[in-house]
């Protein structure tokens, strides 16, 4: 029987949220933690009324019949016992609310050209011990650049932000980091258990922390004329949630060394980072952070505890010893779960996948691609399941996608092709067939979880082609919806077209925008309030608003927070990272699914613990 460890989560507030459907009708959710997913029921109050005749034992959402906005709370009943009810919460008027933001003053690079700063990727942590998460936002200079491509870049800035606007801090990662999408990946997670969260990034001499201390040497300046920076010290940081202000500074694993060793002279592919949070003792959260996936490959996996940022294992192709199996596997994305029933993560690196110790666990050979998605996605074979696209098929020993057990490597289906195979996904859109479906940009149609063609028809947004990014659980039933640009739709399997649920680009008169260029992904997508729906945070076009779109269906379904299945939490973690790829859950959540089993989980700050009934 598979083992699971009990896993750190954060204890979180029970986040009522109140969304206005129309005028005479208001939508009101709430988490279910998981702790009390087996046995509570829930009150829920309009002011100082109860609502429901009975108590709520389904689907953690209600739906008042009223015009006028009043505030709102629930309270959760365990063991026959009213627990302490919530803060009351107030109606959103619309399915949307506008956090306000101010972007960075831009500037002036070297060679004279100006830029501005737009909000871009965006990650969630409770800083402050609250229970409620706030937003850590990436602001990116318009001068950002990919690694293959030249030219100098603004600075990278982070800043912490609540959610009615209030800037906790900001951090200044200097001139000496360059901007980009492969550059500055940033994790935000409790990694001690104190309640709140911390903030971990690559830094260099420049940065300035959100007290307004400057790492290093101030003066320094290691761009080159082309823009590129491959000289002077690499930091790995780890900041304090709450103020910004460094916690400790690191070398960062690995140095560059000497720039062609790793594929190239120009420094596209030594500057290739990636990152993530794993449960590598399969208790508490321990940072990964990596560089290179083209050619050599190393990782370097740090632990928090007691005040103290320690080197836990670094895995490196270089090493030998079976390690070199991994060189050239990795991807433009990472993933992380428990593939072997060992209650610790190993880590998906394209291609291969490193085991919680720091060892090779296995690797098929294919080589680098850019999308991959780890889940659980068919729930009659037991485990995770794992699809990937490949850039270097080659019709006959590399897959342009295939279909594999994480655990071992083993290839459950594949479909040949040749090419550079850029976009792949795997959701579960259509009812009719158990499982995920998949599909990607090599033209072979939509497949259901055996490999079978089950359409030729793309699934789309219609913003553009077939749609190969992002994906929510946003109305209320278990199918997964198309999220693409900033739109928002719903696959027809009859009529093998797709439905538009929500055009954000213009609703309510907004200009919203996605970011990323042509992977079109939203700041974020995550279920952060309310009950287990997906929220999607995209920024308008002016750079002044942040908006937040909350489901206004209700739901029969009932799953507690996502937020408390772990494999999930650490994809809203990685989410950000290089070519945003969407969360999946450790559980199947999809069409024809079982009641999920309670995690083996325990709360931060809490001693108190619950584990999954046999």
């Amino acid at each position: 029987m598979p083992v699971s460890a009990q896993k750190q989560m954060e204890d979180l507030d029970r986040s009522v949220l109140a969304v206005r459907k129309n005028s005479n009708e208001v939508l009101v959710s709430w988490r279910i933690f998981a702790s009390e997913f087996e046995n509570a029921s829930y009150n829920v109050y309009r002011g100082k009324i109860l609502l429901n005749k009975t108590p709520i034992t389904g689907a953690s959402n209600y739906t008042d019949s009223i015009v006028s906005n009043e505030t709102y709370s629930v309270s959760a009943i365990i063991n026959g016992k009213e627990q302490k009810p919530s803060k009351p919460t107030d109606v959103w008027n619309n399915i949307y609310k506008t956090i306000p933001v101010s972007a960075p003053e831009g500037g002036t690079t070297p060679d004279g050209r100006d830029f501005i700063y737009e909000a871009n990727d965006a990650s969630v942590g409770d800083l402050d011990g609250d229970g409620e998460y706030e937003l850590i936002l990436k602001w990116m200079p318009s001068n950002s650049h990919d690694n293959s491509h030249r030219g100098y870049t603004g600075n990278t800035i982070l800043q912490g932000i609540k959610l009615d606007g209030t800037v906790l801090w900001t951090i200044d990662l200097g001139r000496n980091i360059r901007s980009g999408a492969h550059y500055t990946q940033f994790l935000v997670y409790d990694l001690d258990g104190d309640g709140k969260a911390e903030i971990a990034c690559k830094t260099a001499d420049g940065t300035v922390d959100g007290a307004g201390t400057i790492l290093g040497d101030v003066t320094a300046d290691y761009r080159a004329p082309n823009g590129y920076i491959l000289s002077g010290p690499e930091y790995l940081s780890l900041f304090n949630g709450k103020t910004g202000a460094f916690i400790d500074t690191q070398n960062y694993i690995p140095a560059r060394g000497n720039v062609s060793d790793w594929g190239d002279s120009y420094g596209n592919r030594v500057d290739r980072f990636l990152a993530c949070v794993a449960y590598l003792d399969g208790k508490h959260p321990s940072l990964v952070f990596a560089r290179g996936y083209y050619t050599r490959a190393v990782l370097a996996a740090f632990d928090y505890r007691n005040g103290k940022l320690t080197n836990r294992w670094i895995f490196d192709t270089n090493d030998g010893g079976g390690k070199e199996a991994v060189y050239g596997q990795g991807n433009h994305s990472i993933t992380v779960g428990d593939v072997d029933g060992d209650g610790k993560d190993e880590i998906q690196y394209g291609s291969a996948a490193i085991d919680d110790d720091g060892t090779v666990l296995y690797s098929t050979g294919f080589g680098h691609g850019d999308a991959s998605h780890l889940g659980d996605f068919d729930p009659n074979r037991e485990g995770l399941e794992y699809f990937m696209v490949h850039e270097v098929a080659n019709g006959t020993t590399i897959p342009a996608i295939d279909f594999r057990d994480p655990k071992t490597g083993n290839v459950i289906w594949s479909v040949t092709g040749s090419g550079d195979i850029g976009r792949g996904v795997t959701a579960d859109v259509d009812p009719n067939h158990i499982g995920t479906e998949s599909w990607a940009s090599n033209g072979s149609g939509v497949h259901n979880v055996k490999g079978e063609v089950i359409s030729t028809t793309y699934p789309s947004t219609g913003t553009r082609g077939a749609s190969f990014n992002m994906f929510g659980w946003w109305d209320g039933d278990l199918l997964r919806e198309i999220v693409d640009k900033t739109v928002i739709a719903k696959w027809n399997p009859e009529t093998k077209s797709s439905d538009i649920l929500l055009k954000a680009y213009d609703y309510d008169g907004m200009s919203l925008k996605s970011n990323n260029g042509t992977k079109s992904n939203p700041c974020l997508i995550a279920d952060i309030l309310g009950d287990w729906r997906e929220e999607i945070i995209w920024r308008n076009s002016e750079n002044t608003e942040l908006v937040i779109f909350s489901t206004p269906h209700s739901t029969s379904e009932r799953i507690f927070t996502l937020m408390h299945d772990p494999l999930y939490r650490t994809s809203i973690a990685w989410q950000n990272v290089a070519y945003n790829q969407p969360a999946h859950t450790g559980f199947y959540l999809g069409h024809g699914m079982k009641k999920p089993k309670t995690p083996n989980i325990y709360l931060a700050k809490k001693t108190t613990s619950f584990k999954p009934k046999k």
